[in-house]
């Protein structure tokens, strides 16, 4: 230790003699020019803030240590953690040392990194953040269950939602959750909406039918990019989510189940209907999502806030700062960077 503080203190005179401050040489090399300083006074003399003057009187000894690993590495103990092998030797009258002892020694020689034989725990990417910037560029979409009136039988709505106009550009109801039917789907959707190759990204969950051969094959043919979600995060397709939602709390959602698919798919249409045309969403600035996909909410949001304009100058006593934002929205984001939204959101204000 003597040593290194003498080529220190040599390393920092030097430094010095070329010009440079006590204090920024002591900086780049990491300690405090009150430490040179200290250690200038008396090279020999050992920093006791770091170096402990004894040690424990109960320390284990290198036997006892070497007894640890030793145990924990016998097949009968190999694919334990230590708050189990303490007790089980106990159970057999042996006593070596305490569970923290054994985690801090395994610790100490690497062992306590997935000792077990079970595969170590998977890391999961995020998946990669979307902006839809038009109409028909992100979709999400997903599967939901309708109850019906025989218990334990349900039927299933697939569903595709725009998310940046968030209209329901397609839906089906079937009595089987299939790739070969959500295939179909796609493949009316794309036609209808006149989607080109490379033109669309499709998220969902990661689901039998949203990853099923048929479907990627379909998706491959259609040229929409397949995107999907983490295993078992459900925040990962929020918008699939919340318009699932939106339906099943509605007050015409009927309180017993469906009696067979002809009603269901009877009151779904009605709902999509309201849905595109009429329901005001939050997510858009209270215009429709007919409105937003085909570009008239710029009309409708430059109105509104003309309107909120001359009203302010008619009586701008009753106004104590500036009104709404009617800001029409350029971008929409799934699964964006940690404050991507609320910097958009911060801007637009």
């Amino acid at each position: 230790m003597s040593h290194e503080r003498a080529e220190i203190i040599s390393l920092v005179a030097d430094a010095r003699k070329s010009g440079a401050k006590q204090e920024n040489a002591c900086d780049i090399i990491g300690i405090s020019a009150k430490t040179l300083q200290r250690w200038q006074r008396d090279i020999e003399k050992q920093d006791g803030r770091i170096e402990p003057k004894h040690s424990p009187k109960h320390k284990l000894t290198e036997r006892e240590r070497q007894r640890i690993i030793k145990t924990a590495n016998e097949p009968e103990y190999a694919n334990l953690a230590p708050c189990q092998i303490v007790p089980k030797l106990a159970d057999t009258s042996v006593y070596i040392a305490s569970e923290s002892s054994f985690y801090r020694v395994l610790n100490a020689h690497n062992q306590l990194k997935h000792r077990e034989k079970s595969k170590p725990a998977r890391k999961v990417i995020k998946p990669k953040a979307l902006t839809a910037t038009a109409p028909n560029q992100v979709y999400t979409w997903d599967i939901t269950y309708l109850p019906t009136r025989v218990k334990g039988i349900f039927l299933y709505l697939y569903l595709v939602l725009d998310i940046y106009s968030r209209k329901i550009v397609g839906w089906q109801i079937h009595n089987e959750e299939l790739s070969a039917l959500a295939a179909d789907l796609m493949t009316d959707i794309c036609y209808r909406e006149k989607v080109k190759k490379n033109q669309v990204t499709l998220h969902s969950d990661n689901g039998s039918p949203m990853k099923g051969a048929t479907m990627l094959a379909t998706l491959q043919e259609l040229g929409v990019v397949p995107s999907f979600s983490r295993p078992s995060v459900s925040n990962d397709n929020p918008f699939s989510e919340s318009i699932f939602r939106t339906l099943k709390y509605r007050p015409e959602y009927p309180e017993k189940a469906f009696g067979d698919i002809g009603k269901a798919r009877s009151w779904v249409s009605g709902f999509v209907q309201w849905y595109n045309y009429e329901h005001c969403h939050s997510g858009i600035k209270f215009t429709t999502p007919h409105e937003r996909h085909t570009g008239k909410d710029v009309d409708v949001l430059a109105k509104r806030k003309l309107v909120y304009k001359e009203a302010k100058l008619a009586n701008p006593g009753r106004w104590s700062g500036k009104i709404k934002n009617w800001d029409h929205i350029k971008e929409v984001y799934l699964n964006p960077e940690k404050g991507k939204s609320e910097i958009k959101e911060n801007k637009a204000a």
